[in-house]
C-alpha cells in the first residue's frame, strides 16, 4: 500500500523540457530511457510542450523542415510568425 501512494507523487523533474525532451549529440530531440518507464510521462511531456521551450522546438521543427527542403520559404515565414506572436503572449501572460 505504501507503494501506491509513493507513485502518485510527482517527481521534481515534472515540465523540465530539458530533463525530459533534451537534445542528443546529433541535435535531435529524444525522451531519456528514465522517462519512459515513469508513469508521468505523458502528462509531463505535454507539460513541459505546453510552454515556453515548446514553442521553440516547434520553431526547430519549422527550421528542420525548410532546410530539408520539404517547406517552402512562404510556409516558414507564416508558421515563424505564427510561433512568434504566440511566444510573445505567452511571455506576457506569465508576467
Amino acid at each position: 500500500m505504501a507503494q501506491k501512494n509513493v507513485d502518485k507523487k510527482i517527481p521534481a523533474c515534472f515540465g523540465e523540457l530539458e530533463t525530459v525532451f533534451p537534445k542528443c549529440k546529433n541535435g535531435l530531440r529524444n525522451t531519456p530511457e528514465t522517462c519512459l518507464a515513469c508513469r508521468h510521462k505523458t502528462e509531463c511531456l505535454r507539460s513541459a510542450i505546453d510552454g515556453v521551450g515548446g514553442l521553440k522546438i516547434r520553431e526547430e521543427f519549422v527550421d528542420r523542415a525548410y532546410t530539408s527542403g520539404t517547406m517552402g520559404f512562404m510556409e516558414r515565414w507564416s508558421k515563424k510568425k505564427e510561433i512568434k506572436r504566440r511566444l510573445e503572449k505567452k511571455i506576457k501572460g506569465s508576467r
